[in-house]
């Protein structure tokens, strides 16, 4: 699968000079960006070390910036969670954590996952139109260098499996999970921001058929680290 990505748009989107300080990166996603493993049970509660798992990869592949992962398990786009809990909608706690870190040159999201739940019903299409609400809000945010506003790379997860121990909390999301990259892409394409598609660079793991497997990150490492800096040169 090598290094390759996939852009919907070809533009380059330059980032602020750093000056005397390094760029920020800011990683948004979920358990996938979090480092979480395979879960072959629902207990099971097995983290990628810091030097494995793909964010900790990417930080080394750009020495020039400060890679900030914030990935959190079970993260939405724009749900709150009556399962798991309110918590984990990423549209309420996006605004604190780029008041937290800026400022911010980059925030590259990768979310939607999750949104395949059964619990939240909604199809490809939502999740991308959700999607672009929280581009939106990072577009708006002024957490951008000078207050102004951050770069945006928003990457479509691959597709999902049901299989093993998540089967019956995802069920019927393997055939929405195939229709997310089109749309997302769609929604960049609206917002003016890069796209990425993971879907032809790494599968999910065949044990929870949501999480990636160790092979995985030294390749979404690699796309990152390429698109980061075709998309926000220095």
């Amino acid at each position: 699968m090598g290094n390759r990505f996939t852009c919907a748009r070809k533009a380059v989107h330059p980032a602020p000079k750093r000056g005397d300080r390094m760029r920020t990166l800011l990683l948004f996603g979920d358990s996938n960006t979090h480092g979480t493993m395979p879960m072959p049970n629902l207990g099971f509660a097995g983290r990628f070390g810091r030097d494995e798992r793909w964010a900790g990869r990417l930080a080394r592949l750009l020495p020039d910036w400060e890679v900030i992962a914030e990935g959190h398990p079970g993260r939405t786009t724009v749900h709150d969670d009556p399962v798991e809990g309110a918590h984990r909608n990423g549209l309420t706690v996006l605004p604190a954590i780029l008041e937290s870190h800026k400022p911010v040159d980059a925030v590259l999201v990768m979310l939607g996952t999750n949104d395949l739940k059964e619990r939240f019903s909604v199809n490809a299409c939502d999740i991308a139109l959700s999607l672009e609400r929280l581009v939106r809000v990072i577009l708006g945010s002024g957490a951008g260098p000078g207050g102004g506003a951050p770069g945006v790379l928003l990457v479509a997860p691959p597709p999902i499996v049901e299989v093993g121990c998540l089967a019956g909390m995802f069920a019927g999301g393997a055939a929405k999970s195939g229709a997310l990259a089109a749309e997302i892409a769609a929604a960049a394409d609206r917002l003016g921001v890069p796209f990425l598609d993971a879907g032809p660079l790494v599968q999910v793991s065949p044990i929870d058929g949501i999480h990636y497997g160790p092979e995985a990150n030294p390749v979404l490492a690699k796309a990152f680290a390429a698109a980061i800096t075709a998309h926000f040169p220095g």
